[in-house]
């Protein structure tokens, strides 16, 4: 039904005519209590928690500072000096001290490393580097070195070891005699002597390469299962070099340093082999160094430990420390390259078929894996990638290994593989060894803070799959563990503990246990091999499976990296999280533990978040691509709130200076008010000196509105159209002065998470929720609230809690807009509170500054009625109406001019689509006196008129 615009005009002044004053407010209502839709209060305490008893063993962070465990990191500073190993070699150590500093000044720690980190692309060598700490765990550190003077190498049942520079063929005399040694024990079958041609002074030719073999395995059951990892292998010759080098009080730095490949464990756990492998891939790659540098970031040490060897009176004192340099090689066109070993989809039809497997009892989980890959050009050397890597997934098992031959391996791996050291006093014998893993097992992305961070958390541990994969990988290794160690020693030191990285959150078990005086630090190695986090279990069934379900050699992955040191410790990192680098071509390999519950999209999913990571290194170019040299600008985005000034009314509430802190994150000025007449007489003051608000925020606060004088407050935002945004008392308030009802809740929600849902309203471009999800979760610290069926129609709903409680309003014409939660509470994301006051700032200023919101005939002639008879006349002549009659009469036409003017310029009305009478009612309306004859010239003398 259409009324005449002389009808509106006539409405306009009844209205004027009613009220005395534009900001008459009706008696305030009662509270009354009402109750949520839930048909039984949420029982908060259904969940037990024990408060009794609060017996407990020691913890592993207490167990390690009473034992002085290394934690994995360098056990100090060593002395120096002269030694003799087992074998008979002179060792002689020099120590130098290194400033600890972030400086890349030459000869401080910092210079040290990055110097590595650039040798490292050409020269071979290794860094090892542990940049995340967890208390009884891990430490920060870092230990490297370029051009090792000897290399151990092998692939099967074959070894070489192979002198890398002058230094290097010092040493082959002694390694040949222990060589020699091994093959009359039987484990060697063959030795084989490569020596350098006889020089022109008549030198005699030094020794420059070993090769070795190994004798084939005894058949299984002629030797116990205890007995299995002394078992002729690659390990023999490991084991024999730890032996000959080995020396009482070793200074933890001088050991084998290096690589062990996946295919390893077929030594230990003999399968039958269907993958086509690479014949030149090597299965062990491990240097011996002698010239290491070492930084203890937690004791902000750092050191350089240079060694000489003498053997049979040959001595290396003096001789250079160099290496053959053999720079990094791009991608070359034309070399055979696939994206991906396995094609998208193709992984989750291989979790369904895991899962027959397991619904028959044949497996109980397995590790299934694929591999991505990506050219590298000039621009992403190895060193490249290893820095953003360290900068973007810190991890205690960070590594960049120049393995030769164009192979490189660079890592950021989070899980611990073996850990061996001994232990001086302990519950066994002096110096037992202690040996620990930490299987991981559970995964869930990281959040966008560290409150989201803690829901995420919450899901994991709540999730009984994932609890499951990390029970079998625990009771796996306890088992692997079980073979060699004293009995009772094997113990769960930690349960489902949280292990946050840069895109994952963990749970992670600690294991430990005492090896048996009969077995050493590579048994313990052994007999782990491969951890059931990368294979599954039972162990070898799982191996199996892998064996012949994945589409491509693992190589290095799923193997270790780390340490095998001659003073009898070891400490190794699940080869995980890892950039294969070989020719030119990155390789990222990712898998997931897989359980008859397990989801096959969800696993897929999985192994590409996993490789993201890496992905993300190799293709990501960042300001720590070179050491110390910001290469990429940071672009800081200009904030909603800059130059805005905010007043935050305080009615003394626990909150509030928090809520003025997200305020300022805006950028806005921020200045609190104490609630009160002398915040009401501040605000007059700063609207008569021409320093209006940007916009009033009325805080969260016991009691009621009427206990500040809430409305008081919003009758001056009103009066000078300034922005109001309110939290929790402020929703209240301004559902009071607007003539809504409170009530009281059933049960109070004070420090109460709660999902809230938005409407119809609140999904809208331009309300505070904009761009929100539809659905999140707030914080509640209410006990009155507005009743959604007693709110006044210019208060509309936006968000409403699961109980049908009004947690959202925003006024349909004016710039108001409130919430009934607290956006800055911790159980409301930050990401979330944050953005509703951005919006509120945006979108609340801008419905004040456009002068173009739709408006009420009653709200904007209780503006007009401010202004006095003069100045309405003067609008009404600029405008070349007019300007007769008394003051309501040329309010009226003011009314009118304002309104139809507002709704052209915002494009809501249209004069074309108005017939010839609807114009000149409207001319009538206004007091227009020209005369016009057509309908073009009524519309060309309204524009003039409206759009003045």
């Amino acid at each position: 039904m259409r009324f005449s615009l002389k009808s509106q005009a006539v409405a306009a002044l009844v209205l004027l005519q009613a009220s005395s004053s534009a900001f008459h407010h009706k008696a305030r209502p009662q509270l009354r209590p009402s109750f949520s839709l839930y048909s039984t209060v949420p029982d908060f305490n259904a969940v037990e928690v024990a408060k009794t008893g609060g017996q407990g063993v020691m913890s592993a962070s207490q167990k390690a500072s009473d034992q002085n465990l290394s934690l994995g990191a360098p056990r100090g500073r060593p002395d120096g000096g002269h030694f003799l190993t087992k074998g008979g070699i002179q060792v002689t150590a020099n120590v130098q001290t290194l400033e600890f500093s972030k400086s890349l000044t030459p000869g401080t720690s910092e210079a040290a490393i990055e110097n590595l980190v650039d040798q490292l692309d050409s020269h071979r060598g290794v860094l090892l580097t542990s940049s995340y700490e967890f208390p009884g765990r891990y430490a920060r550190w870092s230990l490297g070195f370029v051009d090792p003077p000897l290399e151990i190498s092998g692939r099967a049942d074959q070894c070489t070891i192979r002198a890398l520079n002058e230094r290097g063929k010092v040493l082959m005399p002694a390694i040949e005699a222990a060589m020699q040694a091994l093959k009359r024990d039987d484990v060697l079958s063959k030795v084989e002597v490569f020596k350098e041609s006889t020089k022109a002074n008549g030198e005699a030719a030094g020794m420059v390469q070993i090769d070795a073999t190994v004798v084939p395995p005894p058949e299984v059951g002629t030797f116990s299962e205890e007995e299995r990892s002394r078992q002729p292998s690659l390990f023999s010759v490991v084991r024999s070099l730890v032996d000959l080098f080995g020396y009482q009080d070793g200074d933890g730095q001088l050991g084998l340093y290096g690589a062990f490949g996946y295919d390893l464990t077929f030594s230990f756990e003999p399968i039958d082999l269907s993958q086509k492998r690479d014949p030149e891939q090597r299965d062990l790659l491990l240097y011996l160094p002698d010239s290491v540098y070492v930084i203890d970031a937690d004791k902000r040490d750092a050191w350089h430990v240079s060694y000489d060897f003498c053997v049979n009176q040959k001595s290396t004192q003096g001789m250079p420390r160099l290496g053959l340099a053999d720079p990094f090689q791009k991608y070359s066109d034309g070399q055979p390259f696939e994206k991906r070993d396995t094609p998208e989809g193709d992984f989750a039809l291989s979790v369904e078929k895991a899962k027959r497997e397991f619904a028959v009892g044949n497996l109980f989980e397995a590790v299934l894996s694929q591999t991505f890959r990506e050219q590298l050009d000039d621009e992403t050397p190895p060193s490249k990638v290893f820095r953003r890597l360290r900068k973007r997934n810190p991890s205690p098992y960070g590594f960049f290994i120049n393995l030769g031959e164009q192979e490189y391996l660079v890592g950021a791996s989070p899980e611990m593989f073996v850990r061996c050291e001994s232990i001086p006093e302990n519950d066994y014998r002096p110096g037992a060894i202690r040996v620990e893993t930490c299987p991981i097992s559970g995964t869930v992305a990281r959040g966008a803070d560290a409150l989201e961070d803690a829901q995420r958390v919450k899901s994991l541990m709540m999730n009984a799959k994932e609890e499951s994969e990390l029970t079998m990988c625990t009771d796996v290794d306890r088992n692997d563990k079980s073979r060699i160690c004293e009995p009772g020693s094997v113990q769960v030191i930690g349960r489902r503990q949280i292990e946050m990285y840069s895109r994952l959150i963990h749970t992670v078990d600690h294991v430990e246990g005492y090896l048996r005086e009969k077995f050493d630090a590579l048994d313990a190695f052994l007999c782990h091999t491969w951890a059931v986090t990368v294979t599954g279990a039972p162990k070898t069934w799982a191996i199996q499976f892998v064996e012949d379900n994945e589409n491509s050699q693992r190589c290095w992955y799923g193997g270790a990296v780390g340490f095998v040191g001659f003073d009898g410790s070891l400490n190794t990192g699940l080869t995980l999280r890892t950039v294969r680098i070989k020719d030119g071509i990155a390789e990222i390999r990712a898998g997931a533990t897989l359980l008859y519950d397990s989801n096959p999209i969800a696993e897929e999913l999985e192994t590409e978040l996993k490789a993201s990571a890496m992905m993300d290194a190799v293709n990501r170019k960042g300001k720590e691509d070179t050491a110390g040299v910001s290469s990429e600008l940071e672009v800081v985005p200009e904030k909603v709130g800059a130059s805005m000034n905010i007043v935050l009314i305080d009615h003394e509430d626990s909150f509030v200076h928090t809520l003025g802190n997200y305020l300022r994150q805006t950028g806005a000025d921020v200045q609190t008010l104490r609630s009160g007449a002398s915040a009401l007489a501040a605000l007059e003051k700063m609207v008569a000196e021409g320093n209006k608000p940007d916009m009033v925020v009325l805080s969260p606060g016991p009691g009621n509105p009427k206990d500040f004088g809430l409305s008081n407050t919003i009758e001056i935002l009103t009066k000078y159209n300034i922005p109001g945004f309110g939290v929790c008392l402020g929703l209240q308030g301004m559902v009071e002065h607007f003539g809504g009802k409170l009530g009281v809740l059933g049960y109070p929600m004070h420090g109460k998470p709660s999902m809230v849902s938005l409407t119809r309203e609140g999904l809208m471009a331009d309300s505070i929720f904009a761009d929100l999800p539809e659905t999140f979760e707030v914080a509640r610290y209410h006990s009155l609230h507005g009743i959604k069926e007693h709110l006044p129609d210019e208060l509309k709903v936006t968000a409403l809690s699961e109980d049908g409680i009004v947690m959202g309003i925003q006024h349909v014409t004016l710039p108001f807009a409130a919430v009934q939660f607290h956006p800055e509470s911790i159980l409301t994301s930050p990401a979330h509170g944050m953005k509703i006051l951005e919006n509120a700032l945006t979108y609340l200023s801008k419905r004040q500054d456009d002068g173009l919101s739709p408006k009420s005939g009653a709200e904007i002639v209780g503006m007009l009625e401010r202004l006095s008879s003069e100045e309405v006349k003067a609008k009404l002549e600029a405008a070349g109406l007019a300007a007769s009659g008394s003051k309501s009469e040329l309010i009226v036409r003011l009314a009118l001019l304002t309104h139809k003017s507002t709704e052209v310029k915002a494009g809501r009305l249209q004069l074309e689509d108005l017939s010839v009478d609807e114009l000149e009612d409207l001319k009538l309306g206004l007091g227009m006196k020209t005369v016009t004859s057509t309908k073009d010239d009524m519309i060309r003398c309204l524009e003039e008129s409206l759009l003045a």
